[in-house]
């Protein structure tokens, strides 16, 4: 074990201060802890969590000022004490889940257990120069994967985690509802499966840029949904629908589109309770699966994904999804960007300042 840079100094650190603000601070880097590593981080996505965040929700989850952020790439700075198997300079990205005691209502699975600490909303997250994490959050990067695709992968892991609950196969029909980040990463991997993808969104400009990428696309505005899956499918409909829209229209239509025990993905959070056409689940069969964060093993799917696009440009197109790059300095005109640019879909801080 090699321990690096055990004494403070001044760093920057984003820190979100509520009602829409930001103050970029000098701070002390905090003394590294046994189990934990400290990461010097190169970039850090902008989650849709994050905007909510920055929109006031979660508030009670959070202590302000507090950093956000868990979408990043980074290398390592610090090796902790106890911490084996990392050493400095090693390129890194973070699953962002601290579970915390296990209780029996969490049957066994402890990334989406009660006590579960989100790390970057109910702990401090990585849109800072210096990050401390423990080390068993840690996924190794590829030497050939440039760190900016790197911070890709914590949602590329979220699209990994909702094809596996969804138990894509090749040569199924899938149809996903929503073209944002999470929807295409969506398409991609299911289409890495050897599915048949369609993806269902209203705004021209993410069409495009699906279509770009090789997706058969749909705007339910100009065409109805349901006879264009039915054409799709040659008749057959959706083995799997994929709810990423996160609105009533896009939950009234999820259940229309299957076929015959089908599966309903239900990725978008819906924070209110929308109405379901329940009857489709009893007449079709249908099954609604949950799927929420990740496990180790999407983690390490999508970084062989990421990996592979990396070696045979083509084959996952991540660079195309990532719509802005800006320094940690402009986060509050990359958030106000965000809101007034409904076409965009990846944001990205440079931390290493």
């Amino acid at each position: 074990m090699r321990l690096y840079n055990t004494k403070t100094k001044p760093m920057k650190a984003l820190q979100f201060t509520g009602n829409k603000t930001f103050d970029l601070q000098d701070v002390d880097l905090q003394p590294v802890a046994p189990g934990e590593v400290r990461l010097k981080v190169a970039y850090c996505g902008v989650c849709g969590t994050d905007v909510h965040i920055y929109h006031g929700a979660m508030a009670q989850r959070l202590t302000l000022p507090q950093v956000i952020g868990h979408e990043v790439s980074a290398e390592i700075d610090v090796v902790g004490e106890g911490v084996s198997g990392w050493q400095v300079g090693d390129r890194v990205t973070v699953r962002p889940l601290k579970p915390g005691q296990a209780m029996a209502v969490d049957n066994g699975v402890r990334h989406i257990g009660q006590n579960l600490k989100f790390i970057g909303i109910d702990t401090p997250g990585g849109m800072q120069q210096y990050w401390n994490v423990p080390a068993n959050t840690l996924h190794r990067l590829p030497d050939n994967l440039p760190l900016t695709i790197g911070a890709m992968v914590e949602p590329l892991a979220v699209a990994c985690h909702d094809v596996r609950l969804g138990e894509v196969k090749a040569g199924e029909n899938v149809v996903i509802i929503g073209g944002g980040p999470i929807g295409m990463l969506i398409a991609l991997v299911a289409r890495q499966k050897g599915a048949n993808v369609l993806i269902s969104e209203v705004n021209e400009a993410r069409l495009q840029l699906a279509e770009s990428m090789g997706l058969a696309t749909v705007n339910p505005k100009d065409t109805d949904l349901v006879a264009h899956v039915e054409n799709f499918t040659k008749g057959a409909m959706a083995d799997v629908v994929f709810e990423v829209s996160g609105v009533q229209a896009g939950v009234t239509t999820m259940t229309q589109l299957p076929r015959v025990r089908g599966r309903i993905v239900m990725v978008a959070i819906h924070a209110e309770p929308k109405a379901v056409d329940l009857f489709r689940f009893f007449w079709r069969e249908l099954k609604l699966i949950g799927a929420r964060v990740y496990e180790p093993e999407d983690f390490e799917e999508a970084i062989a994904l990421a990996a592979s696009e990396a070696s045979t440009p083509g084959t996952l197109p991540l660079g195309a999804l990532i719509t802005q790059i800006s320094p940690l300095a402009d986060a509050k005109s990359v958030f106000e960007t965000i809101d007034n640019n409904p076409a965009g879909m990846k944001y990205l801080l440079q931390c290493d300042l």
